[in-house]
């Protein structure tokens, strides 16, 4: 009974406190939230308990503000209240918005989707290459991109009451990835806000901004990457930070500075940064000192850290100025800030500075006056740099340009700085730094630093004689280099035209032995060109690898127009030679050697920009191909003319001169991303005119709304063959295909010829089979001036143009099926285009003419085509011709009579012929009786004599007196007598008696 009363007791204890009321609610256990707004644009303020909290007794719900309030910066809305306050010491607020900018974690709100293309190669199988892995990865102070070839896409949703803004900064220096920006509403439709979603992209190592305007309502915000690896090269990720979203309708709460910075006053709508040497924690009102001796912080720290003891890693040398002894001392300095200790176990201590040694001699160009500096050579003259200057001869004018190769200081001309992406900790330092006969790389703040080296030419002009030459290459800068690498670094070479955009030219990974590199100028501009150099390319604030080193040995510019000369060239003289001054030559002109008088080049000849003294200057064009009237370049007029083996042949390409456009592939990465390469070729270009174009970040492939202005901006290729590589709108996600990596395989135009070689190139023109037609394929050279690491050369392309009757209007462009990227090694590229446009004119030889038949006395003469038809265009057929001509019932006719008549003469000769024969017969069986009448006697003699009724057979015999009339007569009449004659046989006995 015990037990049972035991449980009674505890089942009514649990039913008492299931029946007791909840707590009283407290302040702390619940907070404040707006409803929903109604149609009127009002809504309520309603009390909402806080999490795992259960009370009773919440507030009523109150009249809330209209939904348009929003508070000022630097306050924020107090909702017990409904009233704006200022924020604390230590927060910050930006009124109606909010802020991110502090990338420890992923803020909350934010998600990471990741998608890779489901394709037939098999790369979903392996899990190696799936997408599991690729996020936007938080780096402190920014968010960094996947640097794999996966689409990764950083979502953020936000219900704004009002229309705002959204706006961040970014770093994206790398067209390897594609990074776009777009907002979406609840319903998963673009808005019409991001039509331009394509971020630009930035220069090496400046973050540029990016702003959208948001409606009101759900905005869903994507920040999308997509690496395309095509090479080896490593991908820079792109990076975002201080991500501000405008037009919230209010915030209840203020935000605490992040660590490293601080707020010191109320109502403020950002935090400062902790300068150097001291730090803050999250929330601070103020930066705290760190122990100086022992301890250091770099600006915006969150703690201090331990100085560590000093090595050769902590300074570097230089050396100063000539002095008027000509002498250089080399100093040794601390890298700044000095981070080290001296005092430490083990530590290394600044070795002494101040040992003296020969400058080197002045750069060609320039000059010693006798002062611790090289003062370039006046207007007009020249020196070699160890020599004062001299006036250039008569007939000659300075060769302008720099030539640097003597390295005591930096020139003039020149910068050098040091960046990083995540720190400051080199800002402010040398990036390169001067030795002697080479400018070599310098320590940097961490081993991930940007060293940067500059030099800026105001502009590029060829040399007076030749001002009006606009020929391809107007200048070209060299230089010699050398990296000496224990890890993966990196040396860039990088071009910016006009200050615009800086683009990679090329790059060299590891470490490369001493070598020389040329970049052709083809255009007047501002040029910057700019060297970096980054040992690693990793997140590390370390610096192992300070003995990684990049090395330039000289840099020479040509034709500068604010350059030095360092030599004199010949130059043409007027007709009137005051002073042996200089005259520009028009365009076209050569300088004469034996008088040094401008003459203009001969026909089909064109003018190099780099010799233009003497006749051997003007180099003559190619097979099929013509000058421009001031011999500035060779260009094709699509007239190509071929004679060999008594066979003429010309051909008119004038409607295949436009550009013609061929997607070859597809092809895929090592992931499985499908992507294409784009060809634009421009056969005949327009009189030298390069009129095919290339784009990067672009969605109309076809190019039909760019405009010739449009290749001032670097996005732009302008060529006569160039390539883009296209990911197609069912790739990766993307709606809309796109174009990167643009690049120009052929900007000046050789010859045109139906031989497989030219004499200044050499390619192979059998990667096609043999046409099946007798009419020989005519071949476009072209050559590219681009040089790159594995193109030594530069690049080369081939365009076979083949006859096809059956192809009308453009025809079909195709590449070799061994190289379906157009060519094999990188560097030569081959096209076949096929096209009734490509036959060759039409002559007499092809066509024949053909007799109609005989009516009513006249003819038709007609013309048609040898079949099958191998020609266009050239001559027209002729027209159909009549001629008079006789009837086939005359003809028959005058054959009839002429028949009757042959067949009466040869019965009558055969009848004449048959009775000679019997009379012939008759006489020798006579002379045959005679003989045998008397076996032993001799025969007498015949009778001269006629006996009486005796004929002479003489006359009849040999007598032709007798007309054909009157021997038909006599066999006329012999056919009415009998068929045997009686003859009195004659003997000479008889007429004896």
């Amino acid at each position: 009974m015990s037990r049972l009363a035991a449980g009674l007791c505890c089942w009514a204890l649990l039913c008492c406190q299931a029946a007791a009321p909840p707590p009283q609610c407290r302040e702390t256990d619940y907070h404040f939230e707006y409803t929903e707004c109604d149609s009127s644009g009002s809504r309520w303020r309603v009390a909402v308990p806080n999490p795992a909290v259960e009370c009773s007794g919440l507030p009523d719900p109150v009249k809330g503000k209209e939904c348009t309030f929003s508070c000022a910066s630097g306050e924020y809305l107090e909702m017990k209240n409904q009233v704006c306050s200022k924020c604390a010491e230590g927060t910050y607020s930006l009124g109606s918005g909010i802020k991110f900018d502090e990338w420890d974690e992923l803020p909350a709100g934010f998600s990471n989707v990741a998608t890779f293309m489901d394709t037939a190669i098999g790369a979903a199988e392996n899990k190696a290459d799936s997408c599991d892995n690729s996020s936007w990865t938080p780096r402190g102070n920014y968010i960094e991109s996947n640097r794999d070839d996966c689409t990764v896409s950083l979502i953020y949703a936000v219900h704004l009451k009002k229309s705002g803004s959204v706006f961040f900064e970014y770093q994206y220096i790398d067209n390897n990835i594609f990074f776009e920006f777009f907002i979406q509403n609840d319903q998963c439709k673009e808005m019409d806000s991001t039509a331009d979603k394509w971020v630009k992209l930035t220069d090496n190592g400046e973050w540029g901004s990016h702003s959208v305007t948001l409606k009101s309502g759900t905005n869903i915000l994507y920040w999308r990457t997509t690496g395309i690896l095509m090479g080896s090269k490593v991908v820079k990720p792109v990076l975002v930070k201080n991500i501000t979203i405008e037009g919230v309708a209010y915030t209840s709460e203020c935000f605490p500075c992040k660590p490293g910075t601080f707020s010191d006053k109320p109502g403020s709508s950002n935090c400062q940064v902790c300068p150097r040497n001291t730090y803050s924690e999250k929330g601070a009102k103020e930066c705290t000192k760190c122990k100086e001796a022992t301890h250091y912080a770099d600006e915006g720290s969150s703690q201090c850290m331990e100085r560590p003891p000093c090595t050769n890693k902590d300074f570097f040398q230089i050396h100063t100025p000539c002095d008027k002894e000509g002498k250089t001392q080399i100093m040794y300095k601390w890298i700044e800030p000095k981070i080290c200790r001296e005092d430490l176990r083990d530590a290394m201590e600044l070795p002494p500075s101040g040992e003296r040694k020969d400058c080197p001699p002045c750069n060609p160009g320039f000059y010693n006056n006798g002062s611790s500096s090289c003062t370039p050579c006046p207007q007009g003259m020249f020196s070699d740099g160890t020599q004062e200057c001299q006036a250039c001869p008569a007939g000659t004018e300075p060769a302008l340009g720099f030539e640097y190769k003597w390295w005591n200081i930096l020139p003039a001309n020149m910068k050098t700085s040091c960046f990083n992406v995540g720190n400051s900790k080199c800002d402010g330092m040398n990036g390169w730094e001067v030795a002697g006969d080479h400018i070599q790389s310098g320590a940097g703040g961490s081993d991930n630093d940007f060293l940067i080296l500059n030099l800026h030419i105001p502009g590029f002009k060829p040399p007076t004689s030749v001002t009006g030459a606009t020929g391809s290459e107007l200048g070209r800068i060299t230089f010699i280099f050398e990296t000496i690498c224990s890890a993966d670094c990196v040396l860039y070479f990088m071009v910016d035209v006009n200050r615009k955009n800086t683009n990679v030219v090329e790059s060299w990974e590891r470490s490369k032995e001493k070598q020389s590199y040329t970049h052709i100028i083809s255009k007047n501009a501002s040029f910057t060109f700019t060297w970096a150099f980054q040992r690693i390319n990793e997140g590390q604030d370390s610096r192992q690898f300070i003995n990684d080193v990049a090395k330039i040995y000289s840099i020479v510019v040509t034709n500068a127009v604010d350059g030095v000369a360092s030599s004199c060239r010949a130059c043409a003289l007027g007709s009137e030679q005051f002073g042996s001054s200089c005259v520009p030559c028009p365009a076209g002109h050569y300088i004469e050697k034996e008088t040094n008088q401008c003459k203009e080049c001969p026909a089909n000849t064109c003018l190099s920009v780099h010799q233009v003294y003497g006749k051997e200057a003007c180099v003559s064009c190619g097979p099929g191909s013509k000058s421009t009237k001031d011999h500035s370049t060779c260009f094709s007029d699509c007239l190509v003319s071929y004679f060999k083996d008594n066979q003429s042949l010309n051909y008119d390409f004038s409607n295949l001169s436009g550009v013609g456009s061929l997607m070859s592939g597809p092809s895929f990465t090592s992931r499985g991303t499908k992507f294409f390469h784009f060809f634009n070729i421009s056969l005949c270009g327009n009189e030298g005119k390069k009129m095919a174009i290339c784009t990067d970040n672009i969605t109309d492939v076809t190019l039909k709304d760019m405009v010739a202005e449009s290749e001032d901006d670097s996005n732009f290729m302008g060529a006569f063959v160039c390539q883009s590589t296209i990911i197609p709108s069912d790739s990766k996600g993307f709606r809309t295909a796109l174009a990167l990596q643009s690049n120009s395989l052929a900007d000046a135009f050789l010859g045109a010829t139906v031989e497989t070689t030219l004499e200044n190139i050499s390619m192979k023109t059998e990667m096609f089979p043999p046409s099946p037609r007798k009419i020989p394929d005519v071949h476009f050279f072209y050559k590219s001036s681009t040089v790159t690491t594995s193109c030594e050369n530069g690049r080369a392309t081939i365009v076979t143009m083949r006859c096809d009757p059956s192809k009308p209007n453009q025809g079909d462009i195709s590449v070799p099926s061994s190289c379906p990227a157009g060519t094999c090694d990188g560097c030569t590229f081959y096209f076949m285009w096929e096209s009734a446009e490509a036959c060759p004119l039409c002559m007499e030889h092809d066509y024949h003419e053909i007799e109609g038949a005989c009516k009513k006395g006249f003819q038709e003469i007609l013309y048609v085509w040898n079949e099958p038809k191998q020609c266009i265009k050239g001559v027209s057929l002729p027209e159909k011709r009549i001629s008079t001509c006789e009837t086939v019932d005359f003809w028959l006719k005058v054959g009839a009579g002429v028949g009757a008549f042959t067949a009466v003469l040869l019965i009558a000769l055969t009848c004449y012929f048959w009775k000679k024969n019997q009379k012939l017969e008759y006489k020798y069986s006579k002379l045959v009786m005679t003989a045998n009448s008397k076996e032993c006697e001799l025969p007498a003699a015949d009778s001269c004599a006629i006996m009486e009724g005796e004929d002479n057979e003489e006359e009849i015999v040999y007598s032709n007196k007798q007309s054909l009339l009157g021997k038909l007569k006599s066999l006329a009449t012999k056919e009415k007598e009998d068929h045997f004659e009686s003859v009195q046989l004659k003997s000479s006995r008889s007429q004896n008696i």
